[in-house]
């Protein structure tokens, strides 16, 4: 009994490795944050037990028009998992609103949380990002940076999504030292941020205006 009971334990194991691989799942810091892809293939039970998620930060924004918005606020509810709708675009320069429910989500998730969007590639790279300078202040910023790796987080922006990347560098040289958290609530401009992104040579990095 006992070896069958260690059989199961070895099993949901190497079931909970596999899925975190599918779904692009690792941590920003180890049993506090963490980073991840939809789950689209299902066995959300497994996976969030499995990794023992605590809070869901979903960068996709509310969409209770669409199934997998409804699963996955189901389960997190079946499961007491708290969900945070955050709707950030990765083609789009976001508002000061925007950023500031980012932080307070942050702030507000129980942990382990876990942040994801679509792909866990772009939008989950910006956040994990600003988690980290928002955690551990500008200190943090080449931990933050890494955070835009190719490996192991794909992170392959199209030409419109490099403005994802370059926000931090325009972050740390904007907040003049500040928190970012404070920064973002009186300091942040989205104007003045697309102006750098044009005189810096990096006017094509985005789309349009969130």
């Amino acid at each position: 009994m006992f070896a069958g009971h260690i059989g199961k334990i070895e099993r949901f194991t190497m079931t909970v490795s596999l899925i975190n691989t599918l779904y692009n799942f690792h941590w920003i810091v180890p049993a506090e944050a963490a980073r991840s892809a939809q789950p689209y293939l299902g066995r959300w039970r497994a996976y969030l037990t499995g990794n023992r998620i605590a809070a869901i930060v979903n960068l996709r924004g509310p969409q209770p028009h669409w199934g997998w918005w409804r699963r996955e606020t189901a389960i997190c509810g079946k499961l007491g998992i708290r969900h945070f709708d955050v709707r950030i675009s990765s083609r789009k320069l976001p508002g000061r609103e925007i950023l500031i429910s980012l932080i307070d989500a942050f702030d507000a998730a129980p942990k382990p949380m876990m942040i994801k969007c679509s792909g866990g590639q772009d939008r989950t790279s910006f956040a994990a990002a600003l988690y980290l300078l928002h955690r551990d202040g500008w200190n943090a910023f080449d931990a933050a940076a890494l955070q835009y790796s190719r490996f192991p987080y794909l992170h392959f922006p199209k030409t419109y999504q490099r403005w994802l990347r370059l926000f931090i560098d325009f972050a740390r040289l904007d907040a003049h030292g500040a928190p970012l958290a404070d920064w973002l609530r009186t300091g942040y401009d989205r104007d003045r941020l697309a102006a750098w992104l044009q005189a810096t040579g990096h006017g094509k990095s985005y789309q349009d205006f969130l």
